[in-house]
Formats: C-alpha cells, sequence, structure tokens
C-alpha cells in the first residue's frame, strides 16, 4: 500500500475549492482566503490510514492553466468542486472537467464534491442525489462518489479527504465493476484463491475454525460466535447456496465481499487481499513472493524442519484416496492456488520417485522440493506462498548451510542435500544412470541428452537420511558448465563415466579433466555396462592405474541393465559426507585453481614482507656508527644472528 496520498482540488472559480482547505486546517471557517491555499502537507499520524496527505488548491483561470495541467499530472485522486447555488458548475462537471482529464491521459479516481449546501433551500433525499449522479458515474467510470458539505457551517469537510484518501488506498476499480456491479474477474480469482487457502481441510467449505483463523490473519481478531451467525443468515437469505453444513461456501465467500464493496466498505476487501500479498494491480507483490533471503557465497540452501513438515501436510491433505501418492489431478488440485506445476518443462515426475502409475510419492514429493531449494531456492519461496505457508517469516521454512570450504576444511559435511555433477562421452551410460537412481525402468532405445537433466533421491546414511542430486549436462552444456568456476564451485561431488566395453570412452574424460580446472571437487570414477565384454581402453594408462596415481579408489562398476549398481548412490553420497577423502592428489588440493593461487601470493607476499623487515632491522643496528660511538644493539644483535658461542 503507498505511503502518501496528494490530493488536489479542481473546479469552476468561486465554488469554495480554498475556503474548504482552510476550514479543513483552522477548523472553522475564514470568510476571507487566498485565491490559491498554498499546498498543505498532513503528517501520517493524523489521518486514519497512517499515510502522510499532500492537499493541493488550483485555480481555474486562464493564467492558471499550465498550473493547473501540472497538477493534475501529479495527483493521486482529484477532487471536483462544485457549487450547490451554481447549477452550472455541476454541468460542467461531465462536459469539461471529466473530459479535460482523459485528454491529458489521466486516469486516477475523482471525488465530487458539492460545496455550500448550507445555502441550498429545502431538503435533498440520498434518493434524489444518486439520480442525479448515477448518470455521471456510469459514463465516467473514473468517478468514485459524491460528497456534499459546507465549508462554512463547517459540515462534512473531513469527510471529503476522508473519502479522497479511500479512492487511492481502497480504489474500487480494480475490484468491481460499477456499471454491470459485479466484481471483476481478477478480484474474483483472487478471492477464490485467498478461500481456496482458508480452507484447510479441503472440504469446499470454511468451518467456525477456519472462519476463525482467516478473521485472526486478516485483522488480528477473533469473530465472535454472534457475528458468525450474522454473517450466516445473511448470506443465506440473499446467496443461493453461500452456506452448507454450517459453513461458508466459495459463492458465500464472494457474495460477502460483494456486498462490502456495494456498502462502501471496500477497506475490508482490500485489507484481506493485502495480507495474502496482492498489491494494487491484484497480482502477488514480487515483495512478498521474494522476501529478503541472504545466501553467502560457497552456501547452500535447504529445506528448515519447518519446511518438510509443511511440505508433508500439504501432501497428506491433498492425497484424498490416502495411497501414498499423488496423482495428477490430485497435483493439479494442490497447484491450483500458484500459476501451475514449477517443473513442467523438466519431465516431472520422471526426476523423482513415483509409483508404477506415474504419481509422485511423499519420498519423491519431499526429495523434489529438496532440490528445487538446493538450485533454485527462490522458486522454493515463491511457491511456499503460493501453497499458503501459514508461519512468518516465511524464510523459516528454509535454511543456509555453513560453506563448502568449511566443510572440507573440517573433512565433514553437516548439510542434508549434496549436488553432483555427472559428466562422460556420449552413449556412456549417464542418463541411465540418472533414471536408474530416480526409480525408473531401464530402456535401450539412446537419445542424445540435450538439455540439462536433474534428478533426485534419498540415501540412507548411518541411519540419517540424506538428499542426492544428480546433474548431466549433455554436450551442449557440459562445457559452458565446467568452465564456470562459480558453477564448478556448487559441486559436492564430480562422477566421471565411461563405458567399460567402449575403447574409446575414458579418453574422453581424461582428456575433459586436463582441459578444466576440476581437482578440488571431490570424485568419483564409475565404469558402466559391466554386464558386456571389458574392453582394453586407448590411453596411456588403464582406468584403475589412472585412479591410483591421483589417489582415488578405481572405478566403480557397474550395470544398469542389469541392476548391478555396485551401491554407487551410497558411495557418492559417502563422498560427499567426508570430502576430503576423495580429492584428486589429496586433500592438500582441496581448494579451486583461483583459492590456491590466491593463499600462495598472500604467503609469499608475507613472507617477503618479513624477510625485507628483518633485512633492514639488520641494516639499521648492525651498522657501524661515528668513530667514538658506542653500538649497544651490536652485542645482542650479532648474538640473535651469529648464535650463542
Amino acid at each position: 500500500m503507498r505511503r502518501d496520498v496528494r490530493i488536489l482540488l479542481v473546479g469552476d472559480e468561486s465554488v469554495g475549492k480554498s475556503t474548504i482547505v482552510t476550514s479543513l486546517i483552522k477548523e472553522s471557517f475564514v470568510s476571507h482566503v487566498q485565491h490559491i491555499v498554498p499546498e498543505v502537507t498532513i503528517p501520517p499520524e493524523v489521518t486514519p490510514e497512517n499515510v502522510t496527505t499532500y492537499i493541493v488548491d488550483s485555480g481555474a483561470g486562464p493564467s492558471d492553466k499550465p498550473h493547473l495541467e501540472s497538477e493534475i499530472r501529479k495527483a493521486h485522486v482529484i477532487c471536483v468542486v462544485y457549487s450547490i447555488d451554481n447549477p452550472n458548475s455541476f454541468d460542467r462537471i461531465p462536459t469539461y472537467w471529466l473530459p479535460h482529464f482523459k485528454q491529458l491521459g489521466v486516469n486516477v479516481p475523482v471525488i465530487l464534491v458539492g460545496n455550500k449546501i448550507d445555502l441550498r433551500g429545502g431538503e435533498v433525499t440520498n434518493e434524489a442525489l444518486e439520480a442525479e449522479i448515477l448518470p455521471i458515474m456510469n459514463e465516467f467510470k473514473e468517478v468514485e462518489t459524491c460528497v456534499e458539505c459546507s465549508a462554512k457551517m463547517p459540515l462534512n469537510v473531513s469527510e471529503v479527504f476522508y473519502f479522497a484518501q479511500k479512492a487511492v488506498l481502497h480504489p474500487t476499480a480494480p475490484l468491481y465493476d460499477s456499471r454491470e456491479h459485479v466484481l471483476k474477474p481478477a478480484c474474483v480469482n483472487a478471492l477464490k484463491r485467498i478461500f481456496k487457502l482458508c480452507d484447510t481441510n479441503k472440504d469446499g467449505i470454511l468451518d467456525a475454525a477456519e472462519l476463525n483463523e482467516f478473521q485472526r490473519k486478516c485483522f488480528d481478531a477473533p469473530l465472535q460466535s454472534q457475528e458468525l451467525e450474522g454473517i450466516k443468515e445473511m448470506v443465506r437469505e440473499h446467496a443461493e447456496g453461500g452456506v452448507r453444513d454450517g459453513g461458508l461456501t466459495e459463492a458465500g465467500f464472494l457474495y460477502l465481499h460483494t456486498t462490502f464493496i456495494q456498502r462502501g466498505r471496500l477497506e475490508t476487501t482490500w485489507t484481506v487481499l493485502r495480507k495474502f500479498g496482492y498489491g494494487e494491480d491484484l497480482r502477488l507483490a514480487e515483495s512478498f513472493l521474494f522476501p529478503k533471503f541472504e545466501v553467502p557465497y560457497d552456501c547452500s540452501v535447504e529445506l528448515s524442519p519447518l519446511g518438510y513438515q509443511f511440505f508433508t501436510d500439504i501432501f497428506e491433505v491433498f492425497d484424498k484416496d490416502q495411497d501414498g501418492a499423488l496423482k495428477p489431478e490430485e497435483l493439479n488440485d494442490l497447484l491450483s492456488t500458484s500459476p501451475g506445476n514449477p517443473w513442467a518443462t523438466q519431465k516431472f515426475p520422471d526426476t523423482t520417485l513415483s509409483d508404477d502409475a506415474g504419481a509422485v510419492t511423499l519420498q519423491g514429493w519431499l526429495a523434489q522440493w529438496s532440490m528445487t531449494t538446493l538450485l533454485d531456492h527462490k522458486t522454493t519461496l515463491a511457491y511456499l506462498a503460493y501453497l499458503g505457508y501459514p508461519n512468518e517469516p516465511r524464510t523459516g521454512a528454509m535454511q543456509v548451510t555453513r560453506p563448502r570450504k568449511t566443510d572440507r576444511r573440517k573433512g565433514k559435511s553437516a548439510r542434508n542435500v549434496f549436488l553432483c555433477y555427472v559428466c562422460g562421452a556420449a552413449g556412456s551410460g549417464k542418463t541411465s544412470l540418472l533414471r536408474a537412481f530416480a526409480g525408473k525402468g531401464f530402456t535401450g532405445l539412446y537419445e542424445p541428452t540435450n538439455r540439462v537433466i536433474s534428478v533426485v533421491n534419498s540415501v540412507e546414511i548411518d541411519g540419517s537420511q540424506k538428499y542426492l542430486v544428480l546433474q548431466e549436462f549433455g554436450s551442449r552444456y557440459e562445457a559452458e558448465t565446467l568452465r564456470n568456476q562459480k558453477k564448478t564451485d556448487l559441486a559436492d561431488v564430480i562422477v566421471y563415466v565411461h563405458d567399460s566395453s567402449d575403447t574409446n570412452s575414458f579418453s574422453y574424460i581424461s582428456n575433459l579433466r586436463q582441459q578444466y580446472s576440476l581437482d578440488h571437487i571431490p570424485t568419483l570414477f564409475v565404469a558402466t555396462k559391466s554386464d558386456l565384454d571389458l574392453a582394453l581402453q586407448r590411453h596411456e594408462v588403464q582406468p584403475d592405474v589412472y585412479c591410483r596415481r591421483l589417489g582415488l579408489q578405481v572405478p566403480v562398476a557397474v550395470s544398469v541393465k542389469t541392476g548391478q549398481m555396485a551401491d554407487v548412490f551410497h558411495a557418492i553420497c559417502s563422498i560427499a559426507m567426508s570430502p576430503n577423502s576423495s580429492i584428486p592428489g589429496g586433500a592438500d588440493r582441496a581448494m579451486s585453481a583461483s583459492a590456491r593461487l590466491r593463499t600462495y601470493v598472500k604467503l609469499t607476499a608475507l613472507v617477503g614482507g618479513c624477510t625485507a623487515g628483518l633485512f633492514m632491522l639488520y641494516r639499521t643496528f648492525i651498522r657501524p656508527g661515528p668513530p667514538g660511538s658506542f653500538n649497544w644493539a651490536t652485542p645482542w644483535l650479532g648474538w640473535i644472528f651469529s648464535g650463542r658461542k
């Protein structure tokens, strides 16, 4: 919600614009006022809405036109003042003033202000006033309301500015079609989404407990039982199907807000919308979807226990048949309060565990969110908002790990989600390895990888559950990834895959390692297709000798086709947890090349500085003095540099 409101008063000469402003300030009538009152600033603590308010007066003479048009363009709301005793000033509103605003390209709320009601002869009913104003409101949708006042008495002067503020802070136009007398589609969609989020048990109605929680969230106060019964009675009487089984239906919820708006209580609906993150355009605000969440370099992001609990709870609520898996229709229902499936382009649920029918299991669901949080925590933050995470701050659903360099220095990782890059020649079996990890069956059909593939699953390590993410890049993205130090620093493990039955497969890995600086990443070699005849690799040394020279274990032989996996995923996860055990060339190489260079430069500078300092001390204190002088430093410095005789 904006923190300031700029109110402009316009109208014909002598309708009382300046007098209205003066009466508001002085709280009494002033008979002689300036032609144009200087701009007035009202501090936020004085206003009901707690916003800074600027009130701008204007003139209507020819000389005032440049200033007037400038102020019209700056205004947040315009009050068009007419005089009750001057019908021509009212007639000029639809024929001159409102078309003039459009001509200037200005589209802001307009309040009609009838001044000098003290000069009206006789009573005027609301019906008569409505009949007078309604044709204008029907033609010009920007007109919010009409207020009659008297600056002389004074009467209703503060109401003029209250309604002007309200028109800016709680505008009608985004919510309600005044011509058709219905909620606008964007407002209906927003309120339907809010209803779904508040319907925590997903039974299609808001029961007493859910309505109370809604009231507490939006208005910081519980709903009294008498008030609740009054609401249900009103809805039951006027909205067919608005109440069912003692609870409020979606139709009843929409009827309530339509009624609030029609009765001028727009602040009620706007309060609800803003509490659920909606902005003036009835879209979820960026600041709501992406609250501040700092992630230091070399750290990663994981779900916290609160985050895992939320995703578990929402899974169980939408698993209507309680079969432990979300069918496509159940998943679509779960995601109906969001823009859609965040993994639609990733061939989900092939990226995680699912049952035989392709429905994602709870284990696969939690694993998928673990991977999403690791690779793109902003998506998780947004979807926590879309799906209705109930606690504040929402960032409490995630946690930042300690830096990887700290893990490697300590030789032990405290994290729960690990990232592993899988590299190797085309046709070496990388994709089959990833599919096996995600519990998908082997397929003999070869398809070149032309996109980044990520899969995730949980791995049991020493009685605790860890999540492992495997990424394959394909020839199109592999070089781009491996030459980017920021990306290689994200990897906890790198797995080099070669086809043990292809004589040229291992050479690709050797060339890859020579081309890019990857020795700071914990490493594992995997030999696939072990069910086929072992081929002699066309390389200067065979893979087992190559690995021993690097101080690494020999390649793990696996066959995805026969299901002989040699517990390779457990081995990858173990390496990620104890990274120093698998650094090529030894744990002292656990820094990237650039990090090692920076360290060497610092050490060289330190040693050089110390050497230069000692040399200058020696020159200063050992240098002979003038004849007859005594160099007191010579004996003990000589003792330091020469040693005790």
